[in-house]
């Protein structure tokens, strides 16, 4: 046996790596890792509850909220082949991703986000389902999704004439096809995460073994390297177009007063905060919105809405009419308040309208409720107008 390989690289080599992080700036998240003539870029999007993968099995209806798709277009490879959907070897190659970055994803109470990473090859010369365990972790940490640790993958070959083998560390396309293992490895700095090995002989020897998980070690430590020398740590801050989470408790009985008839209610909040909504049976309220300020505005308007309201209280709402005395704002279903013209501004206002009109998002403090008639009569201040 020669122990040449046929691009001169040594057993224990690495192809040249490239990492790059945030290409794609509209995106939650990217990261494009390049080993040799594999290049593999990964794009990360955060959403609400709602968007899980919901899997209709056998069994019990489940979901799952962190998923990892491969694609292997035919251009990577030089051909010009139509762009089909998901085959057996794409549906594989997604999962052994997956399952190598799940136990870094944080947990849903720490992080109530569903994750979507889609990993496109670009080129591919071997080893491109680790490219994309390498490319996934970096678009990970470039969204600010808090994990563990980053994850990288090596895939290990082997040529074996007898008693006499070599392993081979980061294989290339023609290592694999002629070569007598391909032994894929994904972990962390503390270990491994997930393995899969396909092989040509009738089996290894624990001596083999024992070899290639020691060199697919030291690969994974040089990778991870190279990888934090760009970004070591998940940003502090999520992308500026990724959506925002609020939360606030509130009383159970008092959902329906959030869904309203029919889900008006809901869907009205929904549109008026450019928002989506959750509501837990246990009364927490999740409010997912890519503005941060209207998120809380919104969480701000439900708590209004579902409780007394009271002197000091402060709640968002929208002008339902005006008049040359002040503005009516409608602080939830069937109660709206008024806006005296002297409260529309710190100095002398000649018209209300000058200030607000109708249709208008303002922010407002109840200054007084007083029951008149059997019906409530509130006064408000006006703090801050959100728009129009």
């Amino acid at each position: 046996m020669d122990k040449v390989r046929p691009d001169g690289r040594a057993s224990t080599e690495i192809r040249p790596l490239a990492v790059e992080v945030g290409l794609a700036a509209r995106t939650h998240g990217s990261g494009l890792f390049t080993r040799g003539q594999t290049q593999v870029l990964s794009l990360l999007t955060l959403g609400a509850s709602r968007d899980e993968q919901r899997i209709d099995g056998l069994g019990v209806e489940e979901s799952k909220r962190f998923m990892h798709h491969y694609k292997f277009p035919p251009f990577s490879v030089g051909e010009a082949g139509f762009m089909r959907g998901p085959g057996r070897r794409e549906i594989g190659h997604g999962a052994l991703g997956e399952r190598a970055l799940q136990p870094m994803i944080p947990d849903e109470e720490s992080f109530p986000y569903t994750i979507r990473l889609v990993s496109v090859v670009l080129e591919s010369n071997g080893s491109s389902s680790m490219a994309s365990v390498c490319a996934s972790s970096l678009a990970l940490m470039d969204a600010g999704v808090p994990i563990a640790r980053p994850v990288a993958g090596i895939a290990m070959g082997l040529i074996k004439e007898g008693d006499d083998y070599i392993v081979l560390t980061d294989i290339a396309g023609v290592e694999d096809h002629l070569g007598d293992m391909d032994f894929k490895v994904a972990g962390t700095s503390k270990g491994v995460t997930a393995l899969q090995m396909d092989i040509k002989i009738k089996g290894v020897t624990f001596d083999i073994l024992r070899d290639a998980l020691e060199q697919a070690r030291q690969a994974r430590l040089a990778i991870l390297d190279a990888m934090t020398a760009v970004i070591d740590a998940p940003r502090g801050t999520l992308s500026a177009y990724a959506p925002r989470i609020a939360t606030v408790r509130i009383d159970p009985d008092k959902i329906g007063a959030i869904i309203g008839k029919g889900g008006e209610t809901i869907r009205g909040m929904e549109e008026e905060f450019d928002c989506t909504i959750e509501v837990e049976d246990d009364g927490l309220v999740k409010v997912f919105a890519t503005d941060g300020r209207l998120g809380d505005a919104c969480v701000e308007h439900i708590a209004a809405i579902t409780r007394d309201l009271q002197a000091g209280d402060v709640i968002v709402g929208r002008v339902a009419s005006t008049t040359n005395f002040g503005a009516f704002v409608n602080l939830k279903p069937g109660t709206d308040g008024l806006i005296h013209i002297s409260k529309l501004a710190p100095h002398r206002v000649a018209a209300v309208e000058d200030v607000v009109q109708k249709g208008d998002l303002v922010k407002v403090e109840v200054m007084d409720v007083a029951v008149q008639g059997g019906k409530e009569k509130i006064s408000l201040r006006l703090l801050e107008k959100m728009e129009g």
